[in-house]
């Protein structure tokens, strides 16, 4: 597998190997050995499977005091993924990675706890997978608006579709002020 590194410290593309003739194809989407040999050694407590459809934008999450590790992908479609920094201590604060996941490239991207994540369904429909470091509590969610000036994500969408939740996400100013 070939491993990317990114911007973002410890953030990491990951290319799995792929296997494929006639028939389809064949892919290790995860392998403890391998993994732990890039610097993913969480153990994996909960895996989740989302499908959205064009245009709709979920984020940017996290958890505040149980922050979750995420190895995330697309098995079907395409998506625009991203991971914000939004530790204040942090010399990226602020700073963002940006990455197309889809079925037909096979990355993976890795998230270590503590950034808010998100993505944007470019395709029809697409299905998101991601195995977490930690169980999802729902009283200790928080995030990052999505359209935030201040990070001025590039998102390949004009008009998202957003819950009411993620419609209501701190700033990264409320965040930085200790407010969100």
């Amino acid at each position: 597998m070939n491993v990317v590194e990114t911007q973002l410290p410890g953030v990491l593309i990951i290319e799995p190997d792929v296997f494929g003739d006639h028939r389809g194809f064949f892919k290790e989407t995860f392998q403890i050995e391998r993994y732990r040999e890039v610097g993913i050694d969480l153990a994996f407590v909960q895996d989740n499977h989302s499908r959205s459809q064009r245009g709709v934008l979920r984020g940017l999450h996290l958890q505040k005091t149980r922050p979750q590790g995420k190895l995330v992908s697309c098995a079907m479609g395409v998506v625009f993924d991203v991971t914000v920094d939004v530790n204040p201590s942090s010399k990226t604060f602020g700073t963002y990675v940006g990455v197309e996941l889809s079925a037909e490239n096979h990355r993976q991207l890795w998230i270590p706890p503590g950034y808010a994540h998100g993505f944007c369904v470019l395709s029809e429909t697409a299905d998101f997978q991601y195995k977490c470091t930690d169980l999802y509590f729902p009283e200790d969610e928080g995030g990052l608006i999505w359209n935030d000036p201040e990070v001025s994500i590039e998102w390949p969408v004009e008009s998202p579709s957003l819950s009411e939740k993620d419609l209501s996400l701190p700033t990264l100013d409320e965040i930085r002020r200790g407010s969100a």
